[in-house]
């Protein structure tokens, strides 16, 4: 059986989530600003829950971004020790599919438009489907104001919401029947994306593992915390 690790620090939860015959496991806290902390600790706690070695583990997935510069930072680097020391493989996963993952699994909303506060008066937005119990990018990820985030050419209705960038939501002009400004990524949510990846051979050496912005500037003062 396959054994996987996924890690998420890109917004102010840290969490991890582990794939082990067949079960899944995890961890979540909102504790911003303490990532760097408790993110091994949280690893820790969660093999010697399962009862699982480190060694175990067929490969690693991560939260690739967009998010905070610093929590994105945090996760690759621990991801890329631990991948290099076990010389085992890297799964990048987008942390808004992951928003949207959560949503199907929460919410059991088949499209979802997820949105990421960017600071500096930006959203980091993406459309995406479900297929297969897998939510799928419609369109490419963007950060751009909330005035300009929208849905695809074919939407369709009932489109739900997800994300911390939906605190603009009077700024939208997407249609969505609902949304959630409150709801973060969950390492649970990134593992069951990073499976399907897993099984599709797209996993990477862990020095392809690399942060996904958006943003050019990603290191300007006023920018992302």
């Amino acid at each position: 059986m396959t054994t996987l690790l996924a890690l998420d620090t890109a917004t102010e939860a840290c969490s991890v989530a582990l794939l082990h015959d067949g079960k899944v496991l995890s961890h979540y806290e909102v504790i911003p600003r303490l990532h760097a902390q408790r993110l091994l600790p949280m690893v820790q706690a969660l093999l010697g829950e399962a009862g699982v070695a480190l060694s175990a583990v067929d490969a690693i997935a991560f939260g690739r971004g967009p998010g905070a510069f610093t929590g994105v930072r945090i996760a690759i680097g621990v991801v890329q020790g631990l991948a290099y020391a076990l010389q085992r493989p890297v799964l990048p996963v987008s942390t808004l599919a992951t928003i949207a993952q959560r949503a199907w699994r929460e919410h059991g909303a088949a499209q979802v438009a997820a949105a990421i506060d960017a600071r500096m008066d930006e959203v980091y937005w993406g459309c995406y489907r479900e297929h297969g119990g897998e939510m799928q990018l419609v369109g490419s990820e963007a950060v751009l104001p909330p005035e300009q985030a929208v849905l695809p050419r074919d939407a369709g209705d009932d489109w739900f919401g997800a994300g911390t960038g939906w605190c603009y939501a009077e700024r939208i002009p997407a249609a969505v029947r609902a949304s959630d400004a409150g709801m973060l990524p969950h390492a649970e949510d990134l593992l069951r994306l990073a499976t399907f990846a897993w099984q599709r051979g797209e996993a990477l050496e862990a020095d392809q593992a690399q942060p996904v912005y958006l943003r050019d500037n990603v290191a300007t003062p006023k920018g992302i915390k």
